[in-house]
């Protein structure tokens, strides 16, 4: 079961698109891989930013579930539901899953212990999980296309950023809403 845990991990990390292609890394334990790979990365990003930072690692690991939830509904609704392939038929599991094994990248994150190492390490395993996000977007959702899938990550991307920023600017009170 560890064997095929990491087997997942170091397909993810090679960018293999046999990881999201392949029925059998999706069986019964996936969604808890998946799951445990996106603790660790929050966990790994948590750590990364304790260089420079105090942050809370338990924290940081269940925003990372939270974060892995929220990429998966906007890739399932804008991927299969908004702009479907005519072979586009997968359920949302296959997505979570798929969305929790492209972040493997980001266990990458425990490696930047110094300052120095931890801006380029964060920037380099985004872009990773990015790229990872791309892939399997491609894979599972069966697009033709890698621009389609650039597109649904990215629109994903966007509003997640969106989402986010109004959340901090709400509760700093910095809306530009003109309270009457």
């Amino acid at each position: 079961m560890f064997g095929e845990f990491l087997n997942i991990i170091f397909k993810s990390i090679k960018l293999d698109k046999s990881l999201y292609s392949d029925n059998k890394n999706f069986g019964e334990a996936s969604i808890y891989f998946a799951g445990l790979i996106m603790i660790l990365d929050g966990m790994a990003g948590a750590v990364a930013a304790n260089t420079i930072m105090q942050t809370a690692i338990a924290m940081s690991g269940l925003t990372a579930i939270l974060t892995w939830f929220v990429w998966a509904i906007l890739i399932y609704v804008i991927g299969v539901k908004l702009f479907p392939e005519k072979n586009t038929k997968v359920p949302f599991k296959k997505v979570l899953t798929g969305v929790g094994f492209a972040h493997a990248p980001g266990l990458l994150r425990f490696f930047a212990i110094t300052p120095d190492l931890m801006i380029p390490i964060i920037f380099l395993t985004q872009f990773w999980i990015f790229a990872a996000l791309i892939l399997s977007t491609k894979q599972i959702l069966s697009l033709k296309s890698n621009l389609k899938s650039f597109g649904i990550v990215f629109l994903s991307f966007l509003t997640i950023a969106f989402l986010s920023i109004s959340f901090v600017m709400s509760r700093m009170n910095a809306l530009p809403i003109n309270n009457i």
